[in-house]
């Protein structure tokens, strides 16, 4: 799914973060070191300020982007409660496979993958949820969906209907307002346009869902009660809840810093860039791009496989030609779509040039 040239992962002059990659290789410390806890600190007000939020309860979950959705229905459904989910995408699936596990009534909105979430059909689902679910950037599809609209909707209808959003592929490549959009929960995942390796989830859960929280979730590990109390602290001090990998947070705390340098303004512009070219340059190919014209995500393009080609054979031959993997799509578009990131430090027009060099070669264009 990332376009991953293998050159740019390692250290040395042809990797644009190295502040990130040093986290990962610098001395380790403890996970209860004073030192460590300075920089757990740290990470969660960069996300915080990334994330567009006064949330006290804003971490890096130990896990990758799955856990953060594992935690946001965790912590907020409980048996009975009636969730609306909104369904463009795999990822928009899976919500509903994870809230239904917790005992969720699920509503589930369907949509044409590839097409936006339409606020007024979620709206008119269900009279009074417990929850209502989106994905900002569905990671399937390529699409984006409106969650400032859905959050106003939400805001101007309930008072406690708590508002869950998926920013696994946002989160550092667009604009994210956590708290001016209104919404209550949310989780992304390093591995996309932070640029860190896969391992953490950060997540941040409102007031509002503080307030309305399962108390003792059925899931030992991701109860937020438990991790409030290791994070934030309390009147006994910080409680021990279990060892961070301090690692991948260091890694993490040095992107964020990295993108308060550029400006998060500069980082969408450049992410935004990048991903028009490769949609022009897919096009003047005579490509067609799979997801709805003006829902385009920048940061991740997918586009159907032209008729005739191996969609599995020209993936391998620029992953083993040319060091770029890009994705196959899921579903039942395994085999027609291709998916293509431009995310992190790959989001330049270089690194777009790049791959369509490499596809015009290996589709003969």
């Amino acid at each position: 799914m990332v376009l991953t040239e293998r050159t740019l992962l390692g250290p040395g002059p042809s990797n644009p973060y190295p502040e990130a990659t040093a986290g990962l290789a610098a001395p380790l410390l403890g996970h209860l070191d004073p030192e460590f806890i300075k920089i757990l600190e740290r990470t969660c007000e960069g996300l915080r300020a990334l994330w567009g939020t006064a949330n006290p309860v804003t971490l890096p979950l130990s896990g990758t982007g799955s856990i953060g959705m594992e935690a946001a229905f965790a912590n907020t459904v409980r048996p009975g409660d009636v969730a609306v989910i909104a369904v463009n995408g795999l990822f928009g699936v899976r919500m509903c496979e994870v809230a239904s596990r917790y005992g969720a009534e699920v509503v589930r909105v369907d949509h044409t993958w590839g097409e936006p979430v339409d606020v007024e059909r979620v709206m008119a689902a269900h009279p009074a949820p417990a929850v209502v679910a989106a994905v900002h950037a569905e990671t399937s599809t390529g699409v984006r969906s409106d969650i400032a609209a859905l959050g106003a909707a939400v805001r101007a209808r309930w008072d406690d209907t708590l508002l869950l959003a998926d920013c696994v592929t946002s989160l550092g490549g667009i604009e994210v307002a956590i708290d001016a959009w209104g919404v209550d929960v949310a989780y992304s995942g390093t591995q996309k346009c932070l640029g860190v390796a896969p391992g953490l989830a950060p997540f941040t859960f409102s007031e509002r869902a503080w307030r309305r929280r399962v108390e003792a979730p059925p899931v030992w590990y991701l109860d937020l009660g438990l991790l409030g109390a290791y994070v934030r602290g309390g009147p006994g001090g910080r409680t021990y809840h279990h060892t961070a990998p301090v690692a991948m947070i260091a890694s993490l705390d040095a992107a964020l810093r990295r993108i308060e340098e550029e400006g998060m303004d500069a980082v969408a512009e450049r992410h935004r860039a990048a991903g028009l070219r490769l949609q022009e340059g897919l096009q003047e190919m005579g490509l067609e791009l799979f997801t709805a014209e003006g829902h385009r995500l920048p940061q991740l393009t997918s586009v159907r496989v032209p008729e005739g080609v191996d969609s599995a054979k020209v993936r391998h031959e620029l992953l083993a030609d040319y060091g770029i993997e890009i994705g196959a799509g899921v579903g039942e578009y395994a085999s027609s779509v291709w998916r293509i990131g431009l995310m992190g430090h790959n989001a330049r027009l270089d690194r777009a040039e790049l791959v369509l060099t490499a596809l015009r070669r290996v589709l003969g264009r």
